[in-house]
């Protein structure tokens, strides 16, 4: 399965990502644009999961000649089958150099199947055994994602200027987000409503208690994004809770992202939004209880049930305290409002 951003450079280096997520697209980015600067022409063809939306998202990333989708997760028999189709699909490209920025194993196998000269991967795993260059020290085995992708930077030599996604936004979005928003008063506040699993959503109540706190101490306007699966949850929370917040969950992600970007302000739960509130660069607030915090852009702040930072479940994190953390910064919104900008 393929969809192209943009066919007008062949690339000969390809870049695989197998992480489902929106967010792992979006974290991903400034590493596949350091892979790319170093490549002949400064393009790569990155290889996602359907899930992770990276055709839509990256279509105004000049790094990325194109966006092929492949599937890799199922059964024993589906990843077995899912690993010849990846090697099929790579052969037809005729890639010279491969880039796997995770840990897994079949990725690799399917790049080795496939004849790619260069194989470059973590290698903490058996998948050391199909890379063509050393991996990572074992040193390294325990550390986030974000650290291994770090030191492979380091050994492969490959400059990485900033960690911030910094996403482009293609003007049709912006044109599209400032027709149907561009109206709204500021200060404008985006709530990310849902969550990839339950235990890092917020429970209702919790939201309906909040749009109650904002009806009576945020004179600005509020909307709720989070992806059409949660359109009708995002209504019913409005209604329930009488405030007047526009319900944006039928947005395509690239105008979610567009619209995020005229955000003052952002306050989520670990899930796609918040990523792509700190990939456009606007304040976002996230909302963490047993997962680990998002560390990689200045523009997220941590949120958790206490100044202890002790995990805790998510509804350990009552709308009072989240307030409190908010109350001077909405309050520093409203002093000082300026038309927005695109940057």
């Amino acid at each position: 399965m393929t969809a192209a951003v943009s066919t007008t450079t062949t690339a000969t280096t390809a870049v695989i990502q197998v992480k489902p997520g929106i967010g792992d697209t979006i974290w991903h980015l400034p590493f596949v644009r350091a892979i790319a600067a170093a490549v002949p022409g400064g393009r790569v063809t990155f290889l996602a999961p359907p899930s992770s939306l990276a055709s839509e998202l990256l279509a105004a990333e000049p790094s990325i000649a194109e966006v092929v989708y492949f599937r890799h997760g199922g059964n024993e028999i589906q990843r077995g089958v899912n690993l010849f189709r990846l090697a099929r699909l790579l052969r037809a490209r005729r890639f010279r150099t491969i880039w796997i920025l995770d840990r897994t194993t079949r990725p690799a196998a399917a790049a080795w199947l496939a004849g790619i000269p260069e194989r470059i991967g973590f290698g903490l795993t058996a998948q050391r055994f199909w890379l063509s260059t050393p991996g990572l020290d074992r040193r390294h085995f325990h550390k986030s994602p974000i650290g291994c992708l770090r030191e492979l930077m380091l050994i492969q030599n490959i400059t990485l200027e900033s960690a911030e996604p910094a996403l482009p936004i293609p003007a049709e979005a912006r044109a599209a987000v400032d027709a149907r928003f561009g109206a709204l008063p500021r200060p404008l506040l985006a709530l990310g409503i849902g969550a990839s699993h339950p235990s890092k959503d917020w429970p209702d109540g919790h939201w309906r208690a909040l749009l109650l706190l904002l009806v009576e101490r945020f004179s600005g306007s509020v909307v709720l994004i989070g992806g059409s699966a949660w359109r009708e949850r995002a209504g019913r929370l409005i209604a329930e809770s009488g405030n007047r917040a526009s319900n944006a969950c039928d947005l395509p992600v690239i105008e979610s992202a567009a619209l995020l970007v005229r955000a003052d302000l952002y306050v989520g739960p670990d899930s796609g939004p918040l990523n792509l509130a700190a990939a456009v660069g606007t304040e976002a607030y996230g909302l963490f209880g047993l997962t680990p915090p998002l560390d990689y852009s200045r523009f997220i702040h941590v949120v958790r049930a206490d100044d202890s930072e002790v995990p805790t479940p998510m509804d350990q994190i009552t709308p009072a305290r989240l307030m409190a953390v908010l109350a001077p910064k909405l309050e520093a919104l409203a002093a000082r409002i300026t038309p927005p900008s695109w940057p």
